[in-house]
């Protein structure tokens, strides 16, 4: 097929050959009575066109039907003022027109913008100044045209300011206290001095002691103090104190004294002393071990008011005074010696740990109204 074609052309072009001259005289003819045939061409002038637009020079030459490459580059010209009238140096004018990158320009100090060889075509002003709104404006800008803005203005921006109101952290944490009034060990027995808010707010010193006295008055605690003493007048504990009437009330006396010494002390005034928080913060996450052992700690370390963990002196240096002061109101028979003091004080401790360890596993179940718990991280 390939070599057929080549034999055809190569047979067209040299029997072409033959009639070259003819056709050379012909056409030289032919093109010579044509141009004489032809009238002169006269030259004339583009029409004007008056218009009173706005943004267009008045009197410029203008087609419509203008090529893109026939069209000439423009300028758009601007002024910023404020709503008062007033110039706007300094503001940030941006121009924005399709499939082209945007230009800015900073306004003048007499508030005056420029942008110099624009292609014509529709166009975007955006207007940028501290303080005030932002403003637009669109336009058509046509071949060879100086394009002037009429003056932008601007009007002031609103302010808005986020106001967050929030109660003082004395009355927040006087409401995390009112919930921990309402909780009691199987609706009965108070268990105030547990927070199951982990992040609760430290408590001032007048609360540490209102929680004191609100414990100190509740008749549970009374009621405890009268089986205290009912236990002791039956296995003759602290036998000065006899028998009987006289030495049940005794009994009942010294129970409610070492309940109450060791609360004003270790709850109160060691807390506010030493600025530390006498609550137990139930932990309620994590495994059973690392609770286990959150609760163990929870003995010897507590929160201060600053949030921090410390060593726990309320705790320690209250069950000490307890000891120590209760042997001014025991039986001198009974009283107990400095060891023992010592004795009773790791006995205190050793309470708290076992009831510590109970409020993270068991007593949170029997509790009623525990408020706002949140698992802590």
């Amino acid at each position: 097929m390939r070599l057929g074609l080549r034999i055809l052309v190569d047979f067209i072009f040299h029997s072409s050959w033959a009639f070259v001259g003819v056709n050379v005289f012909r056409c030289t003819l032919a093109i010579f009575v044509t141009l004489s045939c032809v009238p002169p061409i006269i030259p004339q002038t583009q029409p004007v066109i008056e218009t009173d637009q706005p943004g267009i020079s008045a009197g410029r030459p203008f087609s419509q039907d203008q090529t893109p490459a026939q069209q000439i580059s423009g300028s758009i010209i601007g002024t910023i003022v404020d709503q008062s009238g007033a110039i706007v140096p300094g503001a940030l004018v941006t121009l924005t027109r399709d499939n082209l990158p945007d230009q800015g320009v900073v306004s003048d100090q007499d508030g005056q913008f420029r942008f110099a060889n624009i292609t014509p075509g529709a166009f975007q002003i955006t207007v940028n100044a501290a303080g005030l709104t932002v403003q637009t404006f669109t336009g058509l800008l046509h071949s060879a045209e100086a394009y002037v803005i009429q003056p932008i203005s601007l009007s002031v921006a609103a302010a808005f300011t986020n106001v967050r109101v929030e109660p003082p952290r004395a009355e927040i944490a006087e409401m995390q206290i009112k919930d921990q009034e309402e909780q009691r060990i199987l609706g009965i027995i108070p268990n105030f001095y547990v927070s199951y808010v982990p992040n609760a707010v430290a408590l001032n010193s007048k609360q540490k002691f209102k929680l004191v006295w609100k414990t100190g008055i509740d008749p549970f605690t009374f009621a405890g103090a009268g089986i205290t003493a009912g236990f002791q007048q039956a296995t003759n504990t602290f036998p000065g104190y006899g028998q009987g009437a006289e030495g049940y009330a005794k009994r009942y006396g010294a129970a409610y004294s070492d309940f109450a010494v060791e609360a004003f002390i270790g709850s109160g005034v060691l807390p506010s002393l030493l600025k530390q928080d006498p609550r137990y913060f139930y932990k309620g996450t994590g495994s059973a071990g690392s609770r286990f052992l959150y609760a163990i700690a929870n003995s010897v370390i507590c929160k201060g008011d600053n949030g921090r963990w410390q060593p726990n002196y309320s705790n320690i240096l209250g069950n000490l005074a307890a000891g120590g002061i209760s042997n001014l109101y025991h039986p001198p028979n009974d009283r107990n010696e400095v060891s023992s003091v010592f004795r009773v004080t790791a006995m205190g401790i050793a309470e708290t740990t076992v009831f510590d360890v109970m409020q993270e596993f068991l007593i949170r179940k029997l509790t009623s109204k525990h408020h706002q718990y949140k698992a802590s991280p």
